[in-house]
């Protein structure tokens, strides 16, 4: 009896021990590191942008948790993965950082990702694309947060061929992201009746897109889907534009647009253009508020990755103070076990596989006499519902779902 009572007594002491170690913040600091495209092809669509809403974040928490203070690092990742991981493994071993967050370019996330699940660190990934990333290549130790191939595919695709978009080209990005995304939207398209009749794959980042629009434009296709995004997707479309691409009958397919695209082109080029969207300013007094204060500190509206980054910050933030602790299991199983109910999305929830699951929306692009003013640019189509934007659980090839379907 004795013994029993000196094993259970020294048992309960150890888990008090293990919970106090668990609830506790490393280094007194909650550390975060920013890592994007800041100088590149995808600067405008998160980049510096993405670290103002990041330090939005920090400053609306009072800088600090419960006393202890957040620190930000930041990196330009130049769009190459040995770049972005170096970087993610300096910040874990060097200035032992908890969460890295921006995360654009899906080459860089898939190799930053890595090292992040070595290191046992969290990642809350809102500028990349490619659905794989909580689909093949899941982990226990990233969240997908504003949008992926998947859900932009199965939104504007999906409108498309229900509108009698057929026969498809795709004019795709060479990497990970192109071909996740080009996957993504065939599957939309063969499963609406449609059919792929082509595709040619450009180089990363591109400049001179002629040849490649010259090939689509030649396929006769009825839709020429643009599986790229940022400047590539700019240049594409001012190219398109110049040869007449839609004068000719053709539609054309902007998969991964963002607002900063639009207001770059202007609205007498991308006039009528569907897209679909993960957030957009505009949306109602709440989003209209957060993004004037952006605004008034960045002179530009933000795109959904920056208020993504955003969302996601604050979401993180509010798991540590919830539970006193930046250990990453703690934080990430508090995260989802907590909706989503912000500026950004409403009843939003972050499934399994690491994806965070909400309402996506169908938008077209105003024309001139219908926008009020410099950033008045969609008007929404439609809302797809959470549920129905994103890959069936059902569909996973994630090792976190496959596991439990197995284990169960």
């Amino acid at each position: 009896m004795k013994v029993f009572q000196k094993t259970a007594i020294a048992m309960f002491a150890s888990s008090l021990v293990a919970g106090t170690a668990q609830a506790s913040i490393s280094n007194d600091e909650i550390r975060i590191g920013y890592l994007a495209d800041m100088s590149g092809t995808y600067r405008d669509l998160a980049g510096p942008g993405g670290l103002e809403a990041l330090q939005m974040a920090v400053e609306d928490f009072g800088g600090s948790v419960d006393g202890k203070k957040i620190v930000v690092f930041s990196a330009d990742d130049l769009n190459k993965p040995d770049v972005g991981a170096n970087t993610v493994r300096q910040w874990v071993d060097e200035r032992n950082v908890d969460m890295v967050t921006g995360l654009v370019a899906t080459s860089v996330v898939l190799a930053a990702a890595k090292v992040v699940e070595q290191s046992d660190k969290l990642a809350l990934i809102s500028g990349a694309a490619s659905s794989s990333i909580t689909n093949e290549f899941c982990s226990p130790n990233h969240i997908h947060w504003t949008y992926d191939t998947y859900a932009m595919a199965n939104g504007t695709a999906k409108a498309m061929v229900q509108n009698g978009g057929k026969s498809w080209y795709m004019l795709t990005a060479d990497y990970a992201f192109g071909h996740s995304l080009a996957s993504d939207i065939t599957k939309v398209v063969t499963e609406g009746g449609g059919k792929v009749l082509g595709e040619v794959r450009h180089p990363f980042p591109s400049s001179d897109f002629s040849s490649y629009v010259l090939q689509a434009q030649g396929s006769g296709a009825e839709v020429i889907a643009l599986a790229n995004a940022g400047a590539d997707t700019v240049n594409a479309l001012k190219t398109a534009s110049q040869f007449g691409v839609t004068q000719s009958g053709q539609k054309l397919a902007g998969m991964v647009v963002f607002l900063n695209d639009i207001h770059a082109m202007g609205l007498d080029v991308t006039q009528g253009l569907q897209l679909t969207t993960g957030w957009y300013w505009d949306m109602n007094d709440e989003t209209r508020a957060w993004a004037q204060r952006y605004y008034e500190r960045v002179k530009r509206m933000p795109t959904m990755a920056q208020a993504g980054v955003y969302s996601a910050t604050m979401h993180y933030l509010n798991a540590v103070k919830a539970t006193g602790s930046d250990d990453t299991k703690t934080v990430r199983a508090k995260m989802a076990a907590t909706p989503i109910n912000d500026m950004f999305a409403k009843g939003g929830q972050i499934r399994e596989d690491g994806r965070m699951v909400h309402d996506m929306y169908l938008v077209q692009v105003k024309t001139p006499a219908e926008s009020k003013g410099e950033w008045d640019l969609y008007k929404i189509v439609s809302t797809i519902p959470g549920e129905q934007a994103y890959r069936p659980l059902a569909e996973s090839q994630c090792k976190l779902v496959t596991g439990k379907v197995a284990q169960n």
